[in-house]
This record gives C-alpha cells, sequence and structure tokens, in this order.
C-alpha cells in the first residue's frame, strides 16, 4: 500500500478565496477528480480532510492520498482560521471530509465547489461508532475491502487492551470515572464505571460539587480542550486524553496511547 501523504499547506488570506478558488477549479478540465470516479477500481481517491482526526478515518477506510488542512500544532483545531491555500487543495479532491462542530465547516463547504464531494464525519472514538464510521467511508471511496480489514484490526485491538486494562484495575474492581463529554469512549475501552460527565464548557461551582459527591477515582479530561483541574481537592486523579492522531493518520495508536495512560494512572 502506498504510503498516506499528510500535506500542510499554509499561505495568505482569506480575501483570496473567492478568487482563487474558481480559477483552480477550472483548470482541472475533464481529467480532474470527481466524486463519481472513486467507483472505478483504478483509481484512488484523493482525500482532502481538515484534521488528523477526520485523516484517521480516512486512512481507516483505505484512502492513501489524504491531505490536511489544519497543522497538528494547533491544539485546539476548530481555533484554525483557514486560509486560502488550505482550501485550495479542496478543487483537486474526490472527497472533502469535516465535522460539523468545526466552525470553518461553513468555508470548506463554499470552497468545495462541483466536483468534491462533501462528507461529514461522526468524530467518535467509541469503538463501535469509529467502526462503523469507517465502514461508511470505505463504501464512499471504494474501498470497502480495506475497511473490512481495518475494522477487524480495531476490534482486535481494543479487546487486547480492554483485557489488559480490565486486568489493571485496582483492588480487581471497575474504578468509578468522570468523563468529558469527548472522552467517554476511553471510560468504556477501561471497562471503567462512568458516574458523571462535564463539558464541553467548564465546570460550574454546582457541577463541581455534584461531580465530587460522587466521589470518582479518575477524572477523564479531553487533552484538547482542557480548563486545568476539573475536581481540584475530590482526591480524583487527573488522566488526559488524546483524541486526535498524529501526522502517521493511525486512529490505532489513539487507542493505545490512551490505554497506556489509564493503566499508568490505575498503577
Amino acid at each position: 500500500m502506498a504510503r498516506t501523504r499528510v500535506r500542510h499547506t499554509r499561505i495568505a488570506s482569506l480575501v483570496a478565496l473567492s478568487a482563487a478558488l474558481p480559477l483552480l477549479t477550472g483548470c482541472g478540465g475533464e481529467d480532474a477528480a470527481s466524486s463519481g470516479t472513486a467507483d472505478d477500481r483504478n483509481h484512488k481517491p484523493v482525500v482532502v480532510v481538515t484534521t488528523t482526526w477526520e485523516g484517521a478515518f480516512a486512512k481507516a477506510a483505505g484512502a492513501e492520498d489524504v491531505t490536511v488542512i489544519v497543522p497538528q500544532s494547533v491544539h485546539h483545531a476548530p481555533d484554525y482560521d483557514p486560509k486560502p491555500s488550505d482550501l485550495a487543495a479542496v478543487a483537486k479532491a474526490d472527497f472533502v471530509l469535516y465535522a460539523p462542530f468545526e466552525p470553518y465547516a461553513a468555508k470548506i463547504k463554499e470552497a468545495a465547489g462541483s466536483k468534491a464531494k462533501l462528507v461529514e464525519v461522526n468524530l467518535d472514538n467509541d469503538p463501535a461508532k469509529a467502526g462503523a464510521e469507517v465502514t461508511r467511508l470505505g463504501g464512499l471511496f471504494g474501498t470497502k475491502d480495506a475497511a473490512a480489514r481495518w475494522r477487524t484490526r480495531l476490534d482486535s485491538e481494543v479487546t487486547k487492551l480492554n483485557g489488559e486494562l480490565k486486568a489493571a484495575w485496582p483492588d480487581g474492581r471497575s474504578p468509578a470515572v468522570v468523563s468529558q463529554v469527548f472522552t467517554g469512549w476511553a471510560a468504556g475501552l477501561a471497562g471503567a464505571t462512568t458516574v458523571g460527565t462535564y463539558g464541553p464548557e467548564p465546570v460550574t461551582p454546582a457541577q463541581l460539587a455534584l461531580l465530587s459527591a460522587k466521589k470518582p477515582a479518575y477524572v477523564l479530561d479531553n487533552a484538547h480542550m482542557s480548563t486545568g483541574t476539573v475536581l481540584p481537592d475530590s482526591g480524583a486523579e487527573q488522566v488526559e486524553i488524546v483524541n486526535y492522531p498524529g501526522e502517521d493518520l493511525d486512529l490505532l495508536a489513539v487507542y493505545r496511547r490512551a490505554a497506556a495512560e489509564l493503566k499508568k494512572a490505575m498503577g
């Protein structure tokens, strides 16, 4: 399999967007990629994604040519403001993947033109939901077999990690945890008992009192949206959970990293 290419483009000002993109789209001619060409078995779909998270889903589904718009150095991806050059890649894409919670999704839609197929991705690392989304993307890309193979790997990895985490339970019992709304999948991976959730907004004093009263052993915080110590003076150990994959776009590595952090905390 060809190596996935991750390209981060950066240039000047969104003001040039309306003028630049029609020209770029027009240069593609009849050979430009379109959503329909992905059905051709000899065609490898060209995919543009907003972040490495969507990129990992695309790679898992079998895409080999993946361009990421938001640099990984941007810790909180929704804060990023795409440049015209970032969006120019859309003109040559078969598919453009984005998430609804990203405020620049409207700009992606505007830039897509008539060629690329816009695909809204459900970014949830819950294994069942992630597997279903990868299967759906594989169907869109014409890479169903690759998506099925990855889903088999996912099931095997999750089963392995879940067994390791259950073996690490303190006193052999499922630990009580409080999870940020986007880290519940990590609690499931550990077989933990979720006694409360919070976010995405900071915890209010009333929530603080309520969640602390649940006496959780751990707080599973979202590393990308952290507001500091969530339950101070509660005795709960805070574990940072990372949702976004690295530049290798390896979603399985996200599960392994979460498992490692949880095992360390359960010590």
